[in-house]
């Protein structure tokens, strides 16, 4: 974990859990803040053109975000992201499910008073 004075940085799994779907060669993946303190965060650095930047070599044709903030959640849809898909792939994991773990490993910098409200392993 990085420190300023005012702000730490940690991978997302720190601020939110997540879940990995599919259909075809399209990934989505919910991303679901821990606590509501840390939804604003999540809207402000969890963009399409971040995660686009955490897939690059994915190649992503498409990233879409849709918010959820009465669940202080939202979903990213990732076109083109599975070799073809289940039936096309040959890639081992050709449903995307690991997807979820590349996003989570994502950095977030988070006001340091919201640490009290992470979830996740610290280590």
């Amino acid at each position: 974990m990085a420190t300023t004075d005012h702000t730490v940085t940690v991978p997302l799994y720190r601020l939110a859990h997540s879940r990995t779907g599919d259909k075809g060669n399209r990934s989505n993946i919910s991303v679901i803040a821990w606590h509501p303190a840390l939804w604003d965060v999540l809207v402000e650095q969890v963009t399409e053109a971040a995660v686009a930047q955490q897939f690059a070599q994915r190649r992503p044709r498409q990233v879409t975000r849709y918010l959820l903030p009465q669940l202080q959640a939202m979903n990213i849809v990732l076109d083109d992201v599975l070799d073809g898909g289940v039936n096309d792939s040959l890639n081992l994991d050709s449903h995307g499910k690991a997807l979820s773990y590349l996003l989570l490993d994502m950095p977030i910098t988070v006001p340091a008073d919201l640490a009290p409200h992470f979830g996740g392993s610290s280590a």
